[in-house]
C-alpha cells in the first residue's frame, strides 16, 4: 500500500491514519478505499458536516427547494454562491471524467463495507460562511463575490498535474486561492479554525484506529492542533452582528429624506426635481440590473418601482420584489430544479434556467438599487448645495 499523502499520528493509545486528497483526484478516491480495506479502522471521519452528507447521499435536493421562501428568508445571494461554487468544483470534475467529492462518497461507502463508525468531521458550511463573511469589511465581501463569480465563469482547463497540485487545498480555497493572498483574514476561518474542529472531531471518533479522508489542506495543521484540546463552542459561534450598518441603513434614507423635504420647503421645484433624480437614478439601475438577468418585461418594471422606495428602508429591497414577481410569472417547473446543478456549469445555463434567473435578478436588481442610492443621493446634495 502506498503511503503517499498519509499521515500517521500515534497519540494517548491510539493511531490516526489521515489521508490527504484532492476533492476531484480519481487518484484520491482509489487510494480512500485501498486504506480503509488495509487498515480496518473503528472509525472513519470525512470532512463533510451534516448538509453536505445529505447532499451526497441522497442526491441533489434542488427539486425539493422552494424559490419564493428562499428569497423571502433572504437566503438568494448564499444560494447562488452555494451554486457557483458547486459549478466551479462540477467543471473540473467533468473535465477529467470523475464525480466530484468522490472520495468523500468512497470514504462512506468504505466505512460501511469495514464495519467502521462514520464521523462527519467538518465543521457546519452556514457557520464557515457567516465567520468568513463576519471577517470582511464591504470591499473585501465586493471583491469576494467578485472573485467567486469570476472563478465560475472562467473556461481554462487544468492539467492532471495541476490537479494533483491541488491537493494541497480545499474545494473552497480553489476558488479563493489569490483571495486569501490579498486578504489574509479569510485563511483563519477558511483553514485554520476548520483545521481546530476537524482534529477535535478526529480525536473524539469512537475506537483505537481511526482513518480521516480529508483535503490536504488541512492535514498539516490538523497534526499540530490534534495534540490540544480546542474550545468547540467558541469554533462554532456566529459571530455577532455590528450594530454600524444598521445605523448606517437607516442614517441614509432619513438624511435624503430631510434633504428633499428642506429643499421642497426653501424651492418646491428643486426639490421636485431631486425627488425626480433619486427616481430615476434608483428605478432605472435596477430595473437595468433585471433586465441583464433577462427578466420578464413586469419584473423589470416591479424593480423600477420598488428600488425608489426601498432604498428608504433598510428592511426592504427592491431585488427581493423583482424576484418574487419573476417566480410568480414565470414559477419555474420539476425540470428547472432537476437540471439547476448542470445548468450553472455554463453562463448560458445560468441564465437559461428559471431558478438561477431569479436568484440573478434579486442580487442583479438590488446591486442596481444600491448603486443608484449612491448616485440618486450624490445628485439630491448636489441641488440642496446648489439652492442654499
Amino acid at each position: 500500500m502506498s503511503e503517499e499523502n498519509i499521515t500517521r499520528i500515534h497519540l494517548d493509545g491510539k493511531e490516526y491514519i489521515l489521508i490527504g486528497t484532492a476533492h476531484v483526484s480519481k487518484h484520491s478516491a482509489e487510494q480512500v478505499k485501498e486504506v480503509i480495506e488495509a487498515e480496518q479502522p473503528d472509525s472513519v471521519c470525512v470532512e463533510l458536516d451534516e448538509q453536505r452528507y445529505q447532499s451526497i447521499t441522497e442526491g441533489s435536493k434542488w427539486k425539493e427547494m422552494d424559490i419564493i421562501q428562499v428569497i423571502k428568508e433572504k437566503k438568494a445571494s448564499l444560494l447562488l454562491m452555494n451554486l457557483a461554487i458547486s459549478s466551479f468544483q462540477n467543471r473540473m470534475a467533468d473535465q477529467f471524467g470523475i464525480k466530484a467529492g468522490q472520495e468523500m462518497i468512497q470514504g462512506i461507502e468504505s466505512a460501511k463495507a469495514a464495519g467502521a463508525k462514520l464521523v462527519l468531521a467538518d465543521r457546519n458550511i452556514q457557520i464557515t460562511f457567516a465567520r468568513i463573511w463576519g471577517n470582511l469589511g464591504l470591499k473585501g465581501k465586493s471583491l469576494l463575490l467578485s472573485q467567486v463569480i469570476a472563478s465560475i465563469f472562467s473556461k481554462d482547463t487544468i492539467t492532471e498535474e495541476e490537479l494533483e497540485k491541488m491537493k494541497n487545498q480545499d474545494t473552497i480555497n480553489a476558488i479563493l486561492n489569490e483571495f486569501t493572498d490579498s486578504f489574509p483574514r479569510l485563511k483563519k476561518p477558511l483553514i485554520d479554525e476548520r483545521d481546530q474542529y476537524l482534529a477535535q472531531k478526529i480525536k473524539d471518533a469512537p475506537g483505537e484506529k481511526i482513518v480521516a479522508v480529508l483535503g490536504a489542506a488541512h492535514v498539516p495543521g490538523i497534526k499540530e492542533e490534534i495534540k490540544k484540546e480546542q474550545d468547540m463552542a467558541k469554533l462554532t459561534e456566529r459571530p455577532p452582528k455590528s450594530n454600524v450598518p444598521k445605523i448606517i441603513g437607516w442614517s441614509i434614507p432619513v438624511f435624503i429624506l430631510a434633504i428633499i423635504a428642506y429643499t421642497f420647503f426653501a424651492n418646491p421645484s428643486a426639490g421636485l426635481a431631486q425627488t425626480i433624480s433619486w427616481i430615476i437614478w434608483n428605478g432605472s439601475l435596477s430595473a437595468l440590473g433585471a433586465a441583464i438577468a433577462m427578466g420578464h418585461p413586469l419584473t423589470i418594471l416591479t424593480a423600477f418601482v420598488a428600488a425608489p422606495i426601498t432604498s428608504l428602508n433598510p428592511l426592504l429591497a427592491a431585488g427581493w420584489f423583482a424576484g418574487l414577481t419573476q417566480a410568480y410569472i414565470r414559477r419555474p417547473n420539476v425540470r428547472d430544479f432537476e437540471t439547476l446543478s448542470e445548468d450553472v456549469f455554463s453562463v448560458k445555463g445560468f441564465w437559461r434556467n428559471k431558478v438561477s434567473r431569479i436568484l440573478l435578478i434579486v442580487v442583479l436588481s438590488n446591486l442596481g438599487s444600491s448603486l443608484g442610492t449612491f448616485i440618486g443621493g450624490a445628485d439630491v446634495i448636489r441641488v440642496f448645495l446648489e439652492n442654499l
